[in-house]
Parts: structure tokens; sequence; C-alpha cells
């Protein structure tokens, strides 16, 4: 065979690449250089070879078809692949007319020639394929230079492409915080935009790479080394939110029913958008580790038509986030039954509290709304004070009985069948008994709590199968396993030692947490006691679970609001459609590696999540490390979820992230996502508060913000590492001081001896498990002025009820004249001026002065005017407009109300200075003075 020099056109030399093991083609004219043998043509661009139909093969019927037309993925022949350049795109071809492909029985370059002729847009090219994709969001003149894939840029981008650079390369602004106050409309854009190199995906579409909605990066151009990673000082992290819920309007994940299921033999990543397919179509290269795997058989059949199917139509090959419907190898056991176990606490101040009568009748209401398509789900119901009662519940009538168990040492089951019951075989029995335990219970003076017995018996009857168990507790767990001590201490709080009271106080309940993991059992807390409950041990069996803690301190079912927000919390809860049996795994390329996790599951081996019951918008974030040097011009990660749906189906949810990597700084900098980097600064921080100290948590998120300062100072500005008048950061990165006094300031970690234990401990559950959607305004609460909003402000607009302009975090604003609404997702706060007219108190609230309005929790009525129907259409869509089930309470507060209610709301302006904690100003001053004496 000559040699490849010896074939080449005038003005082109081939060098051998050991890296890749293949010549390199170099043109000596202009420095361009490509992978693919240079054509006779124009220099440096390849000449489609289209025209032709490919051979008549009549011998090999049984070969896969597709139609050569539609493939999108770039070869360089039968044999040989072309590694992905950052060069700019191929001449577009005239349209061919539709063939049909058979693999491997055409000529050498038949196949590549046809796909290069029909190369459809990738993500990021260039205007053949009509408008090229906007500027870089941040820039100042956004949308106004001449865009890219012009042909001068082009023959630029061609030229750099072996160096390293993408076709669109980041532009970094730098913002001088001491001059840039807070925009609290800028926590509305979206992340930086992944820029990924030309001809990375096999897929024009825009659904091939992952929405931040679940899974986003910190950083969208990942650093080659760890050494670049570790002068940018950026945590390198993802924040996933794999079964988040899907809103009016929002198509549902795509699933794929023929269970053909292609995956790397080496590193088990499953076939996506970003793979190469290689010699004909037959086989594809893996993004990951680079292995080459056979195309599986049945990948281009129609199962349902059964006739040859289209390839480049399959939903694996063309979105971000696809679920398979998994066979049987898939399965340790056949799909289970969801089963939901009730353990409702009803001691004394659990009655009398109405949590009772609640929680019964949301059951009964919401019977209709459990999952249970299929008519397989399972209930129990299980009542507790330092006693155990169970209830059988025979199908097919009205009756059922109550089996008392007083012996909570040695927890049996009184009885082997009707306990746990089919909801449509026993609907006349469950809802005969629920609308009847309120009264059974009614007159119960018995105080104390035998919530672990109860919970070992829930355990035993749904261990077989697993499930959920919502515990119901008004009470501090006191007798039987896992009974607990009141061990709040005031003159702790706010020292050292007050890290203690956010520990686990007894280990029956984490090791009781993971034996339920490992029967496929999760658990929810809902938590109502009006004194210490001890929340940080009890939130230990969701945390370790994969369940949720919801806590509502000194519930009284007799106020109206606290009821309705139980109701419609418990409700939803009940609603929701839960993943069971799940495990989930995220996989990275070559050079990374998953360092830590962090969110509510059980790590089952080094890298295997072990989730019973994955609730729809829980979070979770998982360190990244660079491992080794990455040679690649893109990374791939890919999180995968093997879990039973509700309605009794094995499934594979996979969601593929790709971001292009980069050897740049400021591309670093300039790709940094502020808001990922606050969910994942919220979860080290609560984590450093258990194995160290408060302070220790707060110092951390300091000190990690002051070193990225420096590090951005010294490599991104004149100053480099002198004193400078500024306190530089990128654009793209200015909340993300404000968003850390914010998470400072969160009662989760905040400096205070005022806090109790409950209330942060609740809080730290929050701050682990809340989607960035709304922990964002959890940490920089949302704030409108409502007596002078907009005229279109509280009317219907295209996106539904228009919100006012958000305000920046200062009590500056506040007028006393005024009416204004905070909120953090958990709480509204209605704030009323002093001087507000009597009008304005007339039509919101229909009281005839400022005077006779009382503070508080309240219900806001519609009233018949204009002005109460959009306040209340607002205070609605900010309660519906997040995932998630809460809802928030609503409070009225006086100018000069209640100092305490005052306080609270005060608080949420994080940008004040409030309860010896500084203000942004005074906060900016000591970054500032941190830099530049550092």
């Amino acid at each position: 065979m000559a040699a490849p020099a010896e074939q080449l056109p005038p003005g082109w030399a081939a060098e051998w690449d050991s890296t890749h093991n293949r010549y390199l083609f170099i043109e000596t004219t202009t420095g361009h250089s490509q992978w693919e043998p240079p054509a006779a043509g124009p220099a440096g661009l390849e000449v489609p070879t289209t025209g032709s139909p490919p051979p008549q093969a009549h011998a090999h019927g049984k070969r896969r078809q597709y139609a050569a037309g539609q493939t999108q993925a770039y070869y360089g022949g039968a044999d040989a692949v072309v590694e992905p350049s950052y060069g700019a795109a191929g001449l577009a071809a005239a349209p061919q007319p539709q063939q049909l492909f058979t693999p491997g029985l055409v000529a050498e370059n038949q196949f590549a020639a046809q796909q290069q002729g029909h190369q459809p847009p990738t993500p990021g090219q260039a205007p053949y394929y009509g408008q090229a994709e906007p500027e870089y969001i941040n820039a100042p003149s956004f949308n106004q230079q001449p865009q890219y894939g012009q042909p001068p840029v082009d023959a630029l981008a061609n030229q750099f492409g072996q160096m390293g650079m993408g076709q669109k390369q980041f532009q970094l602004y730098t913002t001088n915080l001491l001059t840039s106050p807070p925009e609290p409309r800028d926590l509305q854009n979206p992340p930086p935009e992944i820029r990924l190199p030309p001809n990375s995906c096999i897929s024009p579409s825009p659904t091939a790479n992952a929405d931040s909605s679940y899974c986003r990066s910190t950083i969208n151009a990942i650093p080659t080394t760890s050494s670049l990673l570790t002068k940018s000082k950026l945590p390198l992290a993802l924040v996933l939110t794999p079964y988040r819920s899907l809103n009016e309007g929002e198509e549902a994940v795509p699933l794929v029913t023929d269970t053909v299921i292609a995956r790397c033999r080496r590193c088990r990543t499953y076939i996506n958008p970003y793979v190469q397919f290689i010699d004909g179509g037959n086989r594809w290269r893996c993004c990951m580790c680079n292995m080459t795997n056979e195309v599986p058989q049945l990948f281009d059949w129609d199962q349902v038509r059964n006739q040859p199917g289209d390839r480049w139509a399959r939903a694996e090959l063309n979105q971000s986030c696809v679920e398979f419907v998994a066979p049987t190898e898939y399965m340790v056991r056949p799909p289970q039954p969801a089963v939901y176990v009730f353990l409702i606490d009803v001691s004394h101040t659990a009655v009398q509290s109405g949590m009772v009568a609640t929680a019964t009748r949301t059951i009964l209401e919401n019977l209709d709304r459990i999952p249970d398509e299929d008519e397989r789900t399972k209930i129990a119901i299980i009542c507790y004070d330092v006693s155990l009662y169970f209830f059988s519940l025979p199908p097919g009538t009205t009756d059922s009985s109550m089996l008392v168990v007083s012996d909570i040492d040695d927890v049996f089951l009184p009885k082997p069948n009707d306990l746990l019951v089919n909801i449509a075989e026993s609907r006349a029995s469950l809802e005969s008994l629920l609308g009847r335990i309120g009264d059974m219970f009614q007159e119960n003076s018995i105080i104390g709590s035998a919530m672990g017995p109860a919970l070992q018996a829930g355990f035993k009857l749904m261990a077989p199968i697993g499930g959920k168990i919502i515990v119901l507790s008004s009470t501090l767990p006191s007798v039987g396993a896992g009974a607990l001590k009141n061990r709040e201490d005031p003159k702790i709080l706010g020292t050292a030692k007050e890290s203690n009271l956010l520990q686990a106080a007894s280990p029956f309940y984490k090791t009781f947490a993971i034996e339920c993991s490992r029967t496929q059992v999760s658990v929810d807390m809902f938590l109502f006691s009006a004194t210490y409950q001890d929340v940080a041990t009890l939130a230990c069996l969701p945390h370790y679970t994969s369940g949720q803690t919801y806590y509502y301190p000194a519930f009284n079912a007799g106020r109206t609001e606290d009821a309705m927000k139980f109701a419609h919390e418990f409700g939803e809860l009940l609603a929701t459609p839960i993943m069971l049996e799940a495990v989930m795994r995220v996989r990275a390329s070559r050079g990374l590696r998953m360092a830590s996790f962090h969110g509510n599951f059980f790590v089952r081996s080094t890298d295997l999540l072990a989730m019973p019951a994955v609730p729809q918008d829980q979070s979770y974030a998982i360190e990244v490390q660079i491992e080794e040097a990455i040679t690649t011009p893109f990374v791939v990660f890919q999180t995968a979820v093997l879990h039973t749906t509700c309605y009794g189906e094995r499934r594979i949810r996979v969601i593929t992230l790709a971001l292009p990597t980069t050897t740049n700084l400021s591309e670093v900098y300039a790709s940094a996502d502020q808001i990922a980097i606050t969910t994942f600064f919220a979860n080290k921080a609560v984590e450093r508060s258990l194995t160290h100290k408060l302070e220790d948590a707060r110092d951390y998120v300091f000190q990690k913000l002051v070193e990225l300062l420096i590090s951005y100072k010294t490599s991104m500005t004149s100053s480099g590492a002198g004193a400078s008048a500024q306190l530089a950061i990128s654009d793209n990165m200015k909340m993300l001081p404000v968003l850390v006094l914010g998470l400072l300031k969160n009662v989760g970690i905040r400096q205070s001896a005022q806090i109790p234990p409950d209330i942060r401990a609740y809080s730290q559950a929050l701050l682990t498990s809340l989607p960035s959607q709304l922990l964002i305004p959890y940490l920089y609460p949302s704030f409108y002025s409502l007596h002078n909003m907009p005229p279109e402000a509280g009317t219907i607009g295209e996106q539904g009820v228009i919100l006012p302009p958000p305000l920046p975090l200062t009590s500056e604003r506040l007028e006393r004249h005024g009416l204004f609404l905070i909120e953090d997702g958990q709480t509204i706060f209605l704030w009323v001026g002093r001087d507000a007219v009597p009008q304005l108190i007339q039509d919101v609230f229909d009281l005839p002065t400022y005077e006779a309005l009382r503070g508080g929790k309240t219900t806001l009525r519609t009233l018949e005017n204009p002005f109460s129907q959009r306040i209340n259409a607002i205070v609605q869509k900010i309660r519906e407009m997040r995932r998630g089930v809460y809802f928030p309470h609503l409070y009225i507060v006086k100018e000069d109300g209640e100092p305490p209610l005052k306080l609270w709301a005060l608080s949420m302006l994080v940008q004040d200075r409030s309860d010896g904690l500084p203000s942004y100003q005074q906060f900016i001053s000591s970054l500032k003075d941190k830099v530049n004496t550092t």
C-alpha cells in the first residue's frame, strides 16, 4: 500500500499522530489540519461524492436497512472513524433522493459520502441550516455582533480547529461588584450556553443535550486538567433532579418500548446522541471509553410495524432524557406493586391538635389519587401511642377490626393477612375505617410515643415487597426501640456545641434506615410537635431511604391555614407518582470520577446510589474529580436510574449531558453556572456543619468565595496579584456573592443563639434536597411592591399570571404607605406600611383602617374589586409556579406589629444588616479586604 504522502494532492503533508494512531493531514500553505484524507477539490474541503445509488443487494435480505439520506454521524470510511474536530462544517450538498442503505454491502467510502452529503444541522453549527445560535447571553451587546459561521469566521475556526478551540468561543465579561448591585432578574437567566464543537452530536435535535432542570454542571466548559480546575478555584459538580415533575404543556420523557438496549461492553454506557457509528453503521464507538461495539440486530427494526425502521428516528439518538422498558435481565424479581403503610400517632397531643382527623380525612379524600392504574397498590394503617393498633380490613365488606399489640419490646404482626390490603378490593372497609379513626381515639388521654416499634411493625408488614412508610408524629418517641430524650438546651445555642444537636441522638434510626434501604422500603416523615421533636434524629430515616421530611411546628388544625397547608402537601404527596426499587449510577468520560455524593439516598457501593422510592423533584449533588488529563474535545456525563414505576413496569431512565472541554481559564470562568455552584455550596455547608461545626460550615463557604475572587483577580484582571480598587468577577457569576450571603444567613447555618434546633435541622433537610428552582428563592427570596405594581401585574399573560418586577432584598425599598410581598417558596409575607391609606386596606383586607388589621397567619379572601383579585392571583401563582408539593403559609406583617413576626419577615431581606450579620455592602467590603490582603 502506498504511503499517505504519496497519495496527497499538491500542498498537503501527512504526519503520524501517535496519540490517535493515525495520520493527521496538514495543508502547508495555511496550516489547516484535518483527520480526513484531503480530496483534490478546493483546499481543505471534502467534495461530497453522493449522487449514484448504492449497488443493489439481493442475497442479503435479512441485513438491516435504513435511509442513508437521514444518517447524521460522521465517518471517514467503512473502517476508519473521523475524530470530532473543532473546525467548521463542510459544504452543504444539494438534497438527494431518499435511498435505502445496506450496511457493509457498498463500495468503500460510499456510506461516508452519503453521510457528508446529508449532514443535518448540529447544535452550535453555522447557518447553512438557518440562523446561527445567539451570542453569549451575558454579552452587553447581545445579538448585535456579526453571527458566527460567516465565511471569514469559519476559515479562522477551521484553522484553530486542532488547537483545542471550538467554533464559538465564550466571551468573558468582567463586572466590578462594588459598583454593580444585585439584580434579582439575573437569577431568571438560563445557565451559560453549552457550546459543543461541531459534529459532536449525531442528532440535530435541540433536546439532544440535557435540560438544566434535569442535570446541570457547575462549569459548562470542563478544564482539561485538574491543575487548571484547581487554579480556577471553581467547584466541579453535577446537580441532578432525575425525576422532576412535568409542568402543564411539557412533553413526557420519550419511552423506548422495544427492549433493544445498546450499551458499551466495557463501561456500560447507554447509546446516546454523542456516540459515533463506524464500519458502515454496523458498529458504534462509545463516547466515554472509545470502545467499539456491535449495533444490536434489532436496532433498525420497527417491531410495531414489523418492518425495517429508521435508525435516526430512535429516541435514544435524539433525546438527552429517555426511558427504556427494561427486559427481564434488569430484574432481580418481578416488578412489585406500590405499597403505602401509614403510621399515625394517636396519642393525646396528636388527637387534640387535630392532626389525626386531618390526616385520615386527607387519606380518604385522596384514595382515588394514589397511583393504582393496574389495581395492584396495597395499603395498611397502623396507629400508635405507647401501644400499636393494627386494623384488619377484609375485602368485600365495610367491616374492620382493631387488633392491639401492647408488647412493644418484641413486635409481632397479630394476623398473617388482611393487614396489608389491596386498595381496590378493600375500598369499602378502608373508607369506613378512615371515617372512624378520629372518633375511636377522640378521648385518648395517653401521652407517649412508640414510634420505633411502630416502624418495626410497618417494616415487618412490607419487607417482602418494599414500598413507602409514611409516619405522622406529634410527639417525641418516648418508649421502646428508638426512644429519644429532650436534649434541647438553650445555653448551647449559638456555641460550638450546637452542631451536636444537629446529629442523630440514637443509632437506631440510621441502622433501621439502612435495613429499610436493603429491603426497598422508603420512609417519609410528617412531624407536628409544638415542643422539641428531635427533627435532626428523625430526619435520618428519610435521608438514607430517599424519602422526605415535612415539619409543621405547633400544628393546630383549629387554624384553617394549618389544616389547609398540611392537607394540601399530604394530598399532593399521595397523588405523586414514585419510582420504586431504584438504583442510580452516574458515568463520565475517561479522566473524570464521581468523588462524593450529597442528597437523600444510601451509597451501596463506591458509586451506586440505592433509592427505595424516588419522589418527584428531589435534588442530588455529585462532586466530580479530574483524575487524568482529558484529551477529547468534549466529555459526557450519563445518569442512569433503574427503577420500577408505581404501575408495575421496570424501566431505565437515562439522562445524558455533553460538555465541551477547554484549556482556557477565561472560558472556564465564562461558563460557570452560579445557580449550580450555589446548590453545591448549600450541600457542602450542611455536610460540614454535621462533620465539623456550624462555624466551620460558614467559614468553608466564605473561604471558597474568597479563593474564587482572588484567583479571578490574579488571572483575569490587570491588577494581578496586587491590591485593587475593584472587586472583579465574571458577569455570569455576579449574583454568586449575594447568593452565598443568603446561604450564610439561612436558618440552616446562620450564626444565631435564637434558632431552635428543630427549625435548623428541618432547614438543613431542605437545603440538601430542594431542586435549584426551589432552593434559590429559599436562599434569595422574591420581593415585590404591590401598591404601585404595573397595571399588567396580576393579570393573565401568555405565561399565566404576570408577576410584578422583583426588587433587591433591602428594606430601603420599603415605603411607609406601601404594601409589599416577600416569599421564599416556604412562607409568604404581606408587609403593610403603617401609613397605608384606608382605601388600600379596604380593597385588600375588607377592613376600614390600618388599626383594625391584625397581623399573623391568614387566608386572604378575594374581594369584589380588581386590586384584590390581582393580589390573590399573584399569591396563587407563587404557590403554584414551582415544582414540589409545598404550599406556603401567608402571614400579614404590620410595620408596627409583633416584633418576632416583623423580625422574621425582615430576616428575608438578606441584603440588610440583621442579627449581627453583615449587610451586602459590608459583606462585599469584607470580601474586598480579604482579596487584597491575601
